[in-house]
């Protein structure tokens, strides 16, 4: 406890200066109040909706009326959804979450039995092949990735609903197009890490006492191969959260990243705000998580 309050403590500066760049960000895209009042506006209104806003006042003063509102929750009133921004964001949120959390998934069964394989299989052309397309899941951009996806099994097939969000069907390809990079790295790193511990002295042991060739590969190969896989997940949340934003397009997604892209396409900075602080919590919350899952994969990890 002691140690994940320290951890949860370090979260303070990290958002402060979240806050920080959020602000700046806001203040050199333009005038809020220009961009909230109709063109025809004269100089007086703009003038009164400054001073109401607090923008008449120094930029020191005005960081921290912005730091106090963020810390109540209020990121402003969005004028095109006419209501506070944040709940638009939250109510995004579960959507965005179940892409994420589908396309983790994704990955991992994906890049599991095939870093396993490559490991095992070193230099084969099942090696070589498996390497090969890891490299070409990395490369491939998600935009044409899920576009591929949407003609092929979408169009030509008929498999999937073309785009929309309700049933398990319509998450299968967003989630294979957003955790198909996430895939590749993983299998790759697992690939690595399996062939330093197919060596170790543990295993020869474990194949010396008659164990199964599949016990002594996954039971004790794999769960001491996790950590630095559970490492990159928890690294690549960012990562994930920024092709979820381009998938979330293209699949027509209401989640936190169409939210977003329409919010800059409109300049409404007070969602664009929520979005980020929202974004910047998910991250933070991943790695806590990681925290957590490296004692339940190897209970000799001691917090300290």
């Amino acid at each position: 406890m002691t140690y994940f309050l320290k951890k949860i403590l370090q979260i303070v500066p990290v958002l402060l200066i979240i806050s920080f760049v959020v602000f700046v960000f806001v203040n050199v895209s333009g005038d809020p109040v220009v961009l909230m009042l109709p063109e025809n506006a004269s100089n007086e209104e703009i003038q009164a909706m400054q001073e109401a806003m607090g923008l008449d006042k120094p930029v020191i003063v005005q960081y921290g009326i912005f730091l106090l509102n963020v810390i109540q929750g209020e990121f402003g009133q969005s004028f095109i959804y006419k209501q506070e921004a944040l709940p638009i964001v939250l109510e995004r949120l579960p959507a965005t979450f179940e892409l994420m959390t589908a396309a983790i998934i994704v990955s991992i069964i994906i890049s599991i039995p095939l870093g396993v394989l490559s490991a095992i299989k070193k230099n084969s052309a099942l090696d070589l092949f498996i390497s090969g397309s890891s490299v070409l899941g990395k490369a491939m951009p998600n935009f044409w990735l899920g576009l591929m996806l949407v003609l092929l099994f979408s169009v030509y097939f008929q498999l999937f609903p073309v785009s929309g969000r309700g049933s398990l069907a319509h998450l299968i390809l967003p989630a294979i197009t957003t955790g198909t990079a996430m895939a590749a790295e993983i299998t790759r790193m697992l690939r690595s890490k399996m062939l330093d511990v197919l060596h170790q002295d543990y295993m020869r042991t474990a194949r010396s006492k008659g164990l199964s060739r599949f016990s002594v590969i996954y039971r004790h190969g794999l769960r001491n191969s996790l950590l630095p896989v559970i490492t990159l997940i928890a690294i690549n949340v960012s990562t994930l959260v920024g092709g979820a934003l381009v998938t979330e397009v293209v699949f027509a997604w209401p989640g936190i990243g169409q939210l977003v892209i329409s919010a800059v396409h409109a300049r409404d900075m007070a969602v664009v705000q929520a979005c980020m602080f929202v974004i910047a919590l998910l991250v933070i919350g991943a790695n806590l998580i990681a925290d957590l899952l490296y004692r339940v994969v190897d209970p000799r990890i001691t917090y300290k």
